[in-house]
């Protein structure tokens, strides 16, 4: 299925031919949607509010009586609307107001804001790339693409530009809380630039990156690194750091319990030899498996013991990410502890010396750069703002016309709302005493249709 998904894009998706022409649509549609209600909008902005003709044909209506003249009263009526905050808009004895444009920009902006979070997630993604580096305690990355090692995806449109940070692990700390649960892990970094130069030094935990030069350092994971020398018929043939991973844990086991495991391999002996570790961090654990078979949690450094197998042959694959020993004999094993050294005869190729200096830990760290971040984090935030207007604000439309009436003048006053309707029965309740300031509303003389 490997080459079935490469070729369908699964391993890629944001630089994929059926992501792009997603995207591509998606940008067609909200386009022809947006452009069109802009527009719309701003006409309506524009355009005064336009005078009803039958004000007892809606929903709500009611009539008021007041003591001043119709002209008097629509001037009264528009003034107490506007400081309502009501658009209004006056003709004669009439006067139509409305509220609640907030609705329909709030609308727009989410989804301009969203057609902004589209472009920063494909800018970003498309011009940037994302890799994993794992360093050990006291050695360096450098933001580079073959110091990758493979672990690497790039965007459809990225250019290449690395840019050369170097990132130094000076040391890592795990700490777990009494149950045996995770309490937090931090790497200590110190970042260089080009020239080697020491930049600063910072600390990167979980859900706390570092940044420096474009570059997002995040705290993925870690692992032991126990530090062996290989010697044969005394020529040195390996000393450094072997970066090892954690078996898996069956069910019922915690993952703490587990064995680490790593290899060393010699290719330019004749024939091959590779060397397979298991290193346990806390020997208190293996010597209580190995007393009563239960698993014991290993959370601290506590005299390290190494336990390991020499095959000989063919190796298939150099890289040391594997421990594929098909193909390959078994010729002898032994165990090692902390600053502890052990011989082995090794037929056909000779004297074989491991020593074990040291114990360190590594790093896994995330290492991105996303043009496209701040232009993400501001789409997101104006979605959330047009997101509550459009959800909480209705909008509403008011209409007045001012008569001449023995002793002052008849009021009518209708109106309706779009959205929250029975609010707007108590907001137009308001309204009508608002402007009668006080005056009597008859039974009679107030109707509303259900």
């Amino acid at each position: 299925l490997g080459p079935m998904f490469f070729r369908a894009g699964f391993f890629d998706v944001y630089g994929s031919w059926w992501f792009v022409l997603i995207t591509t649509l998606l940008f067609v549609s909200l386009a022809a949607c947006l452009f069109p209600r802009t527009r719309a909008m701003v006409r309506a902005m524009r355009q005064r509010p336009v005078q009803a003709k039958e004000l007892d044909g809606f929903r709500h209506h009611a009539e008021v009586r007041v003591g001043t003249g119709p002209d008097e009263a629509a001037s009264s009526a528009a003034r107490y609307l506007r400081r309502k905050r009501f658009r209004v808009s006056r003709e004669g004895l009439g006067v139509a107001a409305e509220k609640g444009a907030l609705r329909e920009l709030g609308s727009l902006l989410f989804h301009w804001a969203f057609f902004l979070l589209v472009v920063g997630v494909i800018v970003g993604k498309g011009t940037g790339f994302t890799g994993r580096a794992v360093v050990t305690e006291g050695e360096s990355f450098v933001d580079a693409r073959s110091n990758y090692a493979g672990q690497i995806r790039v965007g459809r449109y990225f250019g290449g530009g690395f840019t050369g940070v170097g990132i130094r692990l000076l040391d890592f700390e795990a700490t777990y809380r009494g149950n045996g649960l995770p309490k937090d892990f931090v790497s200590r970094i110190a970042f260089s630039d080009r020239e080697g130069n020491t930049v600063r030094t910072e600390e990167v935990r979980v859900n706390h990156p570092a940044s420096v030069e474009g570059l997002r350092v995040f705290q993925e994971g870690f692992g032991w690194a126990p530090v062996v020398t290989a010697e044969l018929d005394g020529e040195a043939m390996w000393s450094s750091p072997i970066v090892a991973v954690r078996d898996r844990a069956p069910a019922g086991v915690p993952a703490t319990a587990m064995p680490w495991r790593g290899a060393i391999k010699l290719v330019t002996t004749e024939p091959d030899v590779m060397i397979t570790v298991e290193l346990w961090s806390d020997f208190r654990a293996y010597a209580n498996f190995q007393l009563t078979g239960e698993p014991t949690p290993m959370f601290v450094q506590f005299d390290p013991y190494i336990r390991y197998s020499v095959f000989v042959g063919r190796i298939r694959d150099p890289s040391l990410s594997t421990m594929d020993t098909s193909g390959l004999r078994r010729v002898g094993g032994g165990d090692l502890h902390a600053a502890g050294s052990s011989n082995l005869d090794v037929p056909g190729v000779g004297e074989l010396r491991l020593s074990f200096p040291e114990l360190r830990q590594y790093s896994v760290l995330l290492i991105s750069r996303d043009v496209g971040i701040p232009v993400v984090l501001a789409a997101a935030i104006l979605v959330l703002v047009g997101l509550i207007p459009s959800l909480y604000v209705s909008r509403r439309k008011v209409w007045i016309r001012a008569e001449a009436a023995p002793g002052g003048a008849l009021v009518k006053i209708g109106g309706f709302a779009l959205q929250h309707k029975d609010a707007f029965e108590e907001e137009f309740d308001r309204i009508v005493r608002g402007i009668g300031r006080g005056a009597e509303v008859q039974p009679q003389e107030k109707v509303g249709t259900p």
